[in-house]
């Protein structure tokens, strides 16, 4: 982004207000709001030249090989503009690393693509470290570890259950009651009389 010499001069007073705060007149609040017009503007017109770039680089992907001095030339701008290679820009290079150019080029895209998988995972991992410390270590899975024997622990509903009482032990002294057999001992069956001819016979 190049600013001209009044954009600069606008630039200069604001960051000059912004380290030694003093009041502002109405000309120079408004030659600020118009520099962050100028700045915004900018930008959105760098967005929609990379979406243009990168639509483009696509349909020369997508026509290789024929299409090959365009979309290495269009790649090249593409990394200039700060683009990261993709999986499909490595496929592509790799088909055509026959050709010199293209060789240098997958070399180059191959760095830049590791470079930028690295920094991602960095920012994943500083972003997910405080809050994986906090959590503490991952649950294990169900099953993995054998399950401890349960205890009753006092005061629990095992506590609550009445419990059999044993029977009372007699006291030294007392005679035990008697049973209805001791008392009433069963009556013995009489016994039949002999044969009529054996008392003939005596």
């Amino acid at each position: 982004m190049a600013f001209s010499a009044d954009e600069l001069r606008v630039l200069r007073r604001a960051l000059a207000i912004a380290l030694h705060p003093a009041p502002l007149q109405d000309e120079d609040v408004q030659d600020c709001l118009r520099l962050a017009e100028a700045v915004d503007e900018a930008v959105r017109e760098a967005g929609r030249l990379r979406a243009f770039l990168l639509a483009d680089l696509a349909r020369y992907r997508e026509a290789l090989p024929g299409s090959l001095p365009g979309y290495l030339e269009l790649l090249q701008d593409a990394l200039t503009a700060g683009y990261d290679p993709g999986a499909d820009d490595l496929a592509a290079l790799r088909t055509l690393r026959g050709n010199p150019a293209a060789a240098a080029l997958l070399t180059r895209c191959q760095i830049l693509a590791e470079r930028s998988v690295r920094a991602r995972l960095a920012r994943v991992a500083q972003a997910t470290g405080p809050a994986a410390a906090l959590a503490g270590p991952a649950p294990l899975p169900y099953g993995s570890v054998p399950r401890a024997r349960l205890l009753a622990l006092p005061g629990g509903r095992a506590a609550e259950e009445p419990r059999p009482k044993p029977p009372p032990s007699p006291t030294p002294g007392e005679r035990p009651v008697p049973k209805p057999s001791e008392v009433f001992p069963p009556r013995r069956r009489p016994v039949p009389p002999p044969p009529s001819e054996e008392r003939a016979a005596g």
